[in-house]
């Protein structure tokens, strides 16, 4: 799973063969989520309330190279690193 970004233990990453709708995943310590990068809102699993926090800021600055690096994952190109938060 290739990374996007690093930052307060949080790691952010997105899989080559997703399916949609386009969303990145987060892990923080035992915990896992994944956030629709249209919303922001959480797909599934879950992360404490302070990394959403953070997690959602990171995104709303992020979301056009978000969506770069969904389409280039598809379609199974280098995914360019996003600077963290």
């Amino acid at each position: 799973m290739p990374e996007l970004s690093r930052f307060y233990g949080i790691v952010i990453a997105i899989h080559r063969d997703e399916h949609p709708p386009p969303h990145f995943h987060v892990r923080y310590g035992e915990y896992e989520a994944s956030f629709i990068i249209e919303t922001g809102a959480v797909l599934r699993g879950r992360v404490p309330p302070r990394i959403r926090g953070m997690v959602e800021e990171w995104a709303d600055l992020h979301r056009e190279e978000l969506m770069e690096n969904w389409n280039r994952a598809m379609e199974e190109q280098e995914i360019i690193p996003i600077d963290p938060l």
